[in-house]
Order: C-alpha cells, then sequence, then structure tokens
C-alpha cells in the first residue's frame, strides 16, 4: 500500500510563530487543510510533528491522521522524512507532502498515486516548467529515505536518480504555494 507523509514538524521561525496551526479562511489551521487534501486520496497517511506541537498533533489526529512524534524535528525536514518512512517502512511507496503546502489539489495527489501504481519510481507534478510537491517515492527507496538528515529533505537522493524521477506536468499552481512567511499568503 501506499501512504502518505504529511511533513509537520518545521517550526515556522520565518513565519514568526505557528504558521501550522495559522488558520486560513474559514478558520482551517494551513496544516489541517493540507491534511485534509492527503487524506482525501490517501486515507492511511501519518504526519510527523515536533515533541511540542501537541495541539496540532490533536488536531491531525482528529482529522484521521495516524501522527508521529519526532524527537529529532530540529535536525531538519530529511530527519523528518526520514522518522516518516521509518513508521511505515514496510509501505509499498510513500507520497511525501508538506504541511505548509495547503492548496495542492487532490487531483494532483491522485496523480501521483496513480504514477507510483504503474511501477513509476519517483514522481513529481511540475507547474510552468517548476518542480512542486507532493513527490512519491517506491519502497525501493526507503532505505535511503529512511536514512535521511539535514535541512534539504530527499533533494540529494532526487538529484542521484534523476534518470527514475517522472515529472508530470500538471495545472495546479499549488504544487508550488509554500507558506513560510505571513506574505506568502497575500496572492
Amino acid at each position: 500500500m501506499i501512504t502518505g507523509i504529511l511533513l509537520a514538524a518545521g517550526e515556522g521561525k520565518r513565519f514568526g510563530g505557528d504558521k501550522l496551526l495559522y488558520p486560513l479562511a474559514g478558520g482551517v489551521p494551513l496544516a489541517v487543510a493540507a491534511a485534509r487534501r492527503l487524506l482525501n486520496v490517501l486515507p492511511q497517511s501519518l504526519a510527523v510533528v515536533r515533541p511540542d506541537a501537541v495541539e496540532l498533533a490533536r488536531r491531525l489526529a482528529a482529522e484521521g491522521m495516524t501522527v508521529v512524534v519526532n524527537p529529532q524535528a530540529e535536525r531538519g525536514m530529511g530527519m523528518s522524512l526520514a522518522y516518516g518512512v521509518a513508521a511505515v517502512v514496510r509501505a509499498e511507496g510513500w507520497v511525501i507532502a508538506l504541511g505548509d503546502m495547503p492548496f495542492i489539489q487532490p487531483a494532483t495527489i491522485r496523480g501521483i498515486v496513480d504514477l507510483l501504481e504503474t511501477g513509476v519510481a519517483m514522481a513529481a507534478p511540475v507547474y510552468r516548467g517548476r518542480r512542486g510537491h507532493p513527490v512519491g517515492f517506491q519502497g525501493v527507496f526507503g532505505e535511503q529515505l529512511a536514512g535521511l538528515s539535514g535541512d534539504k529533505g530527499a533533494q540529494d537522493l532526487l538529484q542521484r536518480h534523476v534518470g527514475q524521477l517522472y515529472c508530470w506536468p500538471v495545472d495546479d499552481p499549488g504544487i508550488l504555494l509554500d507558506i513560510d512567511t505571513r506574505d506568502d499568503l497575500v496572492w
């Protein structure tokens, strides 16, 4: 089974506070909106949070996410990704989504899952020539993903295996809308 992993262990330093709980239009917290879109396609998804994110963990669990706490979240996105993959190491593959990217269309997530299910090794959506999220990986990359650390996530892994990465053109600007600062909320 392909599993969704929502990386939600960042501190939001550039945002000036806990951005993952920041309410979007309608009052839905940013990370909850991202989780809902992932769960829409992959109901067996999990979220990786930092140890002090008690309220975020509670809200994501209430949405139906399995929540795992990364005790080393300060070591970067790569460590959180590794921790999430290790929690479901026997999965057939993973679709990695970010908690601060709440505008990705479920159809895009479904497309990444479909590509993995047809045997594509790695898949990422592309909008107007720019690669975005979520990124999908087949299970054969599990050991490499579980060994990640640092703040670059899976970038080095993607570069090492660029010939196996299928870049799928989509009409979904949400794959690029990463909320890092409050200014990113104004478009």
